[in-house]
């Protein structure tokens, strides 16, 4: 089995291959909108309120209405399931990234040919100095064609979100992890910034982010997926309220994006569009059938037997199998 890298990478040699890759990036982000507008299914990952040991999948053509594909799908060997993100790699297997444990800093990995049954990979041990707790990895792929894992991780001073990247095309290893410069604890006492999510959109960068200080959804962007970030949408800026957590954000076919938003202490689950880059939202609606049992969401869109993403270079999601 693969081990972590021992090459050293920083900010600015991560910054150097995104360059050099830059062409093939943006033809990914073109395939992704001509993507958008022929998806034919919508595949939900997500615990539950009843248990955070295990899966469960879901289905939709239209992204709103889910039916249920397998309950309790996967439960690891140890550890929680929690904060499922999904991904469908060019080798046709979805892959899944979770948090293992409220405390600790390691995150799992997981393996489907079908969506139905899955192989447990490993626990991956994220390697931040201090690192006291490691939650919500998310697939992320608009960096030049790598794909890479989002992960918000506390050192015992607040959260901030960390990139981690599958760095060798022909045998996966993962980056050290890399800090996204201006999200992070504000001052001394922040909570700072989980549940990060990035989104590649008209040539920029949108963090979809929880300050966990007032519990609000915020956004940040910047020209690079490493940032800097400076926030444009703070409080409750786009009207979803607080505490929300657990968002996932996704195209829409009609050229709009929706983001699912996790109400946990309502026990409630909802969904919010925006057709003007962001910049409003309509007023968020419940989710039907799930709201009230699902938890922390993740949704794929896809063409029905089509590997996604394209031009991805990796021919697998990096050594988080570490033995």
């Amino acid at each position: 089995m693969p081990r972590v890298s021992t090459i050293r990478w920083n900010r600015r040699s991560v910054l150097a291959s995104m360059a050099v890759l830059s062409v093939g990036a943006g033809m990914g982000r073109r395939d992704a909108m001509a993507r958008a507008s022929a998806v034919t299914r919508y595949t939900m990952t997500a615990f539950t309120n009843g248990s955070d040991n295990d899966l469960y999948v879901y289905e939709s053509e239209d992204a709103t209405t889910f039916t249920l594909l397998r309950a309790c799908a996967y439960r690891p060997p140890a550890g929680l399931v929690r904060d499922p993100s999904l991904l469908r790699h060019t080798d046709g297997g979805y892959y899944l990234a979770y948090t293992t444990a409220g405390d600790g800093n390691t995150i799992g990995f997981a393996r489907s040919a079908d969506r139905l049954t899955w192989t447990h990979l490993g626990d991956y041990p994220v390697p931040v100095l201090r690192a006291k707790a490691a939650w919500a990895p998310t697939w992320f792929t608009g960096l030049s064609g790598y794909v890479s894992v989002l992960v918000s991780i506390s050192t015992g001073q607040g959260f901030r979100p960390y990139l981690i990247i599958a760095t060798d095309p022909a045998r996966p290893v993962w980056s050290p992890p890399i800090p996204l410069a201006g999200i992070g604890p504000q001052q001394p006492g922040h909570l700072g910034y989980i549940d990060t999510t990035v989104v590649p959109y008209g040539g920029s960068y949108y963090a979809f982010t929880k300050n966990e200080s007032t519990k609000y959804i915020e956004l940040a962007v910047a020209s690079g997926p490493l940032g800097p970030y400076r926030f444009i949408g703070t409080g409750d800026w786009a009207g979803w309220g607080a505490p929300r957590e657990g968002h996932c954000v996704i195209p829409l076919p009609d050229s709009g994006h929706r983001i699912y938003l996790d109400a946990y202490t309502e026990k409630r689950y909802f969904y919010s569009d925006s057709y003007d880059g962001f910049r409003t939202w309509t007023p968020p609606v419940q989710l039907p059938d799930l709201s009230g049992t699902i938890r922390h969401v993740s949704v794929l869109p896809e063409s029905a037997g089509t590997p996604l993403p394209a031009g991805l270079s990796n021919p697998g999601p990096g050594p988080a199998v570490t033995a």
